[in-house]
């Protein structure tokens, strides 16, 4: 797989349980550097993938996953859904000295904040579509009707 260090050998965590995953999953296993794929939760796709395994993780504790990641002796952490990297996973993984490939929780941002999205690009003129940020339906449906 592109991207992957030629010169690892060894076990990918792989976060997520969608089609992307899925996807990340065959490209992964694919890998003559990937020798064991740990998927959490992973999907039925991920799960009949060669050299993948479904596992259960408490994502939400991010202790939690490094504790496993150290047990399993996973040398790389691929996060693919936007959830845990706004929670800030990839910032633990590595604080933990854990490679990570994903954005930290401040660089995730952009995608889980539309709010934040829309100022920053407004900040530094990045052209994007009309909007306003609301607190109620009320003053949403004012906005569409102009």
């Amino acid at each position: 797989m592109k991207g992957v260090p030629t010169d690892m050998k060894g076990v990918v965590l792989l976060v997520g349980s969608g089609g992307r995953e899925h996807a990340l999953a065959l490209s992964l296993a694919a890998s003559p550097s990937v020798t064991a794929l740990l998927v959490a939760p992973g999907n039925a796709g991920t799960g009949s993938t060669p050299k993948a395994r479904n596992i259960t993780l408490p994502l939400d504790d991010h202790k939690a996953v490094v504790e496993a990641c150290r047990e399993q002796r996973v040398d790389l952490v691929v996060v693919g859904p936007e959830d845990p990297l706004a929670a800030g996973l990839a910032n633990a993984l590595k604080a933990a000295d854990i490679k990570v490939f994903g954005p930290s929780k401040e660089a995730a941002r952009i995608e889980s904040d539309k709010a934040w999205a829309k100022t920053f690009m407004d900040k530094y003129d990045i052209p994007t579509a009309v909007h306003q940020t609301f607190t109620s339906p009320g003053e949403a449906k004012e906005f569409i009707k102009k």
